[in-house]
């Protein structure tokens, strides 16, 4: 699979969809762990998924959302 374009923006890491164009995913990643608050898109550019991590670990609720942005279900980790 073909490595996903990346960059760091403020010391924010974005990743983006296979087309290059639309962003997959933002967040912070610190000695190669995610850190913070991280957020997932679809190809459309609402926002899919979102949620904290500690050192690297998924913490505390973490919000999934429908295909028009509004949040849909809260898992807590």
């Amino acid at each position: 699979m073909k490595e996903k374009k990346q960059e760091i923006v403020d010391g924010i890491t974005i990743k983006y969809h296979a087309n290059g164009k639309t962003i997959w995913s933002k967040g912070k990643i610190i000695e190669g762990k995610p850190e913070g608050y991280w957020q997932w898109f679809r190809i459309d550019g609402t926002v899919k998924r979102s949620g904290h991590f500690v050192n690297g670990e998924p913490v505390g609720e973490w919000t999934t959302y429908d295909d028009k942005g509004n949040p849909y279900k809260v898992t807590k980790r």
